[in-house]
This record gives C-alpha cells, structure tokens and sequence, in this order.
C-alpha cells in the first residue's frame, strides 16, 4: 500500500487528509492511503521517513516550507528561487522538492484580476508567500510584503505604515498569514479596511472559515473577494500528478 501524507503543525484542521480520502474512494484507487503528520520541529522528518518506509510523497504546510530546503536532494528552479517547498516525491529514498502553491495560486488568482489590479500587498514573510511573490513576478504585478516589523532593505512594510496613498495604489491585498482560521474567526490582518473600495481584489490563502474577517470586510466595502479553497484544490491535483510520474 503506497502512503501520500501532509507535514506540518498544527494539523488540526487539514484539506488533505479529507480531500484525498475522498478522492480514493471516488476515483476506486485502492493502492494508496494518506496520513497527517503533525512534526511541531523538521529535525523530526528524518525519524517519520524511516518509520514509514511506504511513503512514497508528501505535501508540506505552515511552518516547514522553508525549513525543509536542507532536507532536499534535488530541487526544481521555483524551488530554488524562491526557497520554498510544499511538495516531495520519494525515490529510492531521495527527496525531490516541488512548489506547487505556485500552480494552485495562479491559476485561483487570476480569475478576478482586472486591468487595474497592477499593484499588491503580501499580508505574511512566510513559506506561503514566496509563492504568492513568484507568481506576481511572473504577472509583472508589482507588490511589497507587509510584516510586523519594518525592514527597508527587504521591501517590507510594517502594518502601520499602511496609509490612505498606499491603499488607493496597490489594488491587490493577499493574505497569506494564518489569522482568521477557524477557531480564531475573529483574527484579521491590521490593515485600514474603512480605506478599501470597490477597486479592490482581496484574496485569503485561508479556506476555513470560507469566508474570514479579513473578506468579510472587504466585501462590505465593495471589493473583489476570493479565498484559498480553488487553491488548494488545483494545488492537491498538482501534487498527485508529481507523485505519480
């Protein structure tokens, strides 16, 4: 029996385990099983690889997308450029490290992208967002990351420098941080939602709720609002087919 499986930690509330189980079941592939594994520190991967000598790929989420690069034998060039990873073939106990938040990201993206929607704000420094910058660059969408703390040199924003200019210019805000999943519904970013109009195009990696604060929000001021579910879909989809060839 061949083991697919989803690292990361928490993984309390996963898509996967749920999405391919079903997909099993639907498609009547009777070969295969996926399994969470929740490892708080990547030191630990090494010990469930050996464990479990079946698997055959994993996915990866919050918090190992970037620690898991010195884990890896080969990479692909998103990988490299970006030095994030949420996807790994096994073979002959070789870890093959694959981006495919890049492709499920897109893809999600780009179905309510207007002309005007030139200029955008990554909500999160994280794993997930290297993603989000690779395909913006691929986009010629201009963009800023936005974090707790300033750092000039990196072209970060703090929250706080978020005014009534930077929000007329950059069209696009993109959560890629964790606040609002459930149970922490209540959670959103620190941005001035009273300064979002109808010009805007909020997107939210988070799925669950379908609907957080943060989009919530934008769409009582009027803008454009998508979260992270098609995402992950066409992600998951991604995964399956790195796995199987």
């Amino acid at each position: 029996m061949r083991l697919f499986a989803l690292i990361g930690y928490p993984l309390s509330h996963s898509f996967s385990e749920k999405y391919f189980t079903e997909k099993f079941i639907r498609e009547q592939i009777t070969d295969a099983t996926f399994k969470l594994f929740p490892i708080e520190t990547i030191e630990l991967l090494p010990q469930m690889i050996q464990s479990n000598g079946n698997l055959n790929g994993f996915a990866i989420t919050i918090p190992h997308k970037k620690t898991i690069i010195p884990y890896l034998h080969s990479k692909t060039d998103a990988v490299k450029k970006m030095g994030a990873c949420n996807c790994v073939r096994i073979i002959d106990g070789k870890l093959y490290g694959h981006n495919t938040d890049v492709v499920g990201f897109e893809q999600s993206f780009i179905q309510y992208l207007q002309p005007n929607h030139t200029k955008a704000l990554v909500l999160g420094t994280g794993g997930a967002s290297a993603a989000i910058e690779f395909v913006l660059q691929k986009l010629a969408i201009d963009y800023v990351l936005v974090s707790r703390i300033k750092n000039i040199a990196q072209n970060i924003l703090s929250y706080a420098d978020i005014n009534d200019a930077i929000m007329k210019e950059y069209s696009v805000i993109i959560n890629t941080t964790p606040l609002g999943t459930f149970p922490n519904v209540d959670e959103a970013p620190a941005i001035p939602y009273e300064l979002i109009s109808s010009q805007h195009y909020l997107f939210d990696l988070v799925y669950n709720p379908a609907e957080t604060k943060f989009l919530q929000l934008g769409k009582l001021a009027g803008a454009t609002t998508k979260n992270g579910y098609d995402m992950l879909v066409l992600q998951a989809d991604e995964n399956w087919k790195i796995w199987n060839t």
